[in-house]
């Protein structure tokens, strides 16, 4: 048993005096190209982290959900009544929104007590909030016995984010903590909702990924987030296309002229071309060659830096 299995199990224990039905655990993400790409429906490629939220959780005979986080030390405690979106603050919200995304896709979801645990950093963009959704959300379709598609339990977990807590985030998040596996990114279609394990072990190539906290804060429900994501939808609407997505490179310089405001040409680039690079990515990495995705980074990170 894990420190962090160990940890939720016995502060369960101690809530109810009983042991859980189980533990379950979702991991962070770093996405290592494909910035800003999802609500864009576009292509990304994220990995998942060590780092994992970890939830012990065991059934109710009401209905009511009594979740603890011992990290919080912290216990907050909801019905059915308070699962209106607005309803809760803080912590819980996310919690809350994931009981109320089942219940409002017509699953039947029961009482539950809730423990968890995380070494997420938190803010950190590495996907935090969406791995407490999604191993909230893996616990309780367990618990209830539901039959409910790994992208399906992607998708409801963004639903809880996006109409409950108010975050207007894409699915990547979601999608990376629910459906990564060691040793792969994954390669993700936000349009099609397919999903490729490609290979990707830079080890094996006498190459480290370091992950660096630079310490400046991050969050979805700020306004920066949605104004990029209001701007690429501008965009898209002033050329004629459901999503930034449906223009390609070779589009790229009639769309530039097409939008004539500079922010949003700037948008525009930024999507058509980290798309491009998304792809390209997929193709090194499917051959094998580590090395060259280097490049790939660098120019991920100057667009991010200079039209994002």
């Amino acid at each position: 048993m894990s420190d962090a299995t160990e940890t939720v199990h016995q502060s369960f224990t101690q809530l109810t005096g009983s042991d859980p039905a189980g533990v379950w655990f979702a991991p962070g993400r770093v996405n290592l190209i494909g910035e800003h790409t999802d609500y864009n429906d576009g292509f990304c490629m994220p990995f998942a982290l060590p780092h994992r939220v970890t939830v012990a959780a065991g059934p109710r005979d009401d209905e009511r959900w009594r979740i603890r986080s011992v990290d919080m030390d912290e216990t907050v405690e909801f019905g059915v009544e308070d699962l209106e979106p607005g309803a809760r603050t803080g912590w819980s919200t996310y919690l809350a929104g994931v009981v109320w995304a089942l219940r409002e896709a017509g699953h039947a979801v029961a009482g539950a007590d809730l423990v968890l645990g995380s070494d997420v950093p938190v803010g950190a963009g590495l996907s935090s909030s969406a791995a407490l959704e999604c191993a909230a959300l893996t616990a309780l379709v367990d618990l209830n016995g539901l039959d409910i598609a790994l992208m399906d339990r992607a998708v409801l977990a963004r639903r809880a984010e996006n109409a409950y807590v108010g975050a207007p985030t894409g699915l990547m998040d979601q999608a990376a903590s629910t459906l990564c596996t060691s040793g792969n990114a994954l390669f993700f279609d936000c349009r099609e909702l397919t999903v490729e394990q490609v290979p990707f072990a830079p080890q094996d190539h006498g190459l480290d990924m370091l992950v660096l906290d630079t310490r400046t804060p991050h969050s979805h429900v700020d306004g920066e987030y949605a104004e990029r994501r209001a701007s690429c939808e501008k965009a898209a609407g002033l050329l004629g296309v459901a999503a930034l997505r449906d223009i390609n490179e070779d589009q790229l310089d009639r769309a530039l002229q097409t939008v004539a405001d500079p922010l949003l040409q700037r948008r525009v680039r930024h999507v058509v071309t980290e798309d491009a690079r998304v792809l390209a990515a997929v193709d090194v990495l499917r051959r094998g060659d580590v090395a060259a995705l280097g490049e790939l980074l660098d120019q991920s990170h100057a667009s991010m830096r200079d039209d994002f």
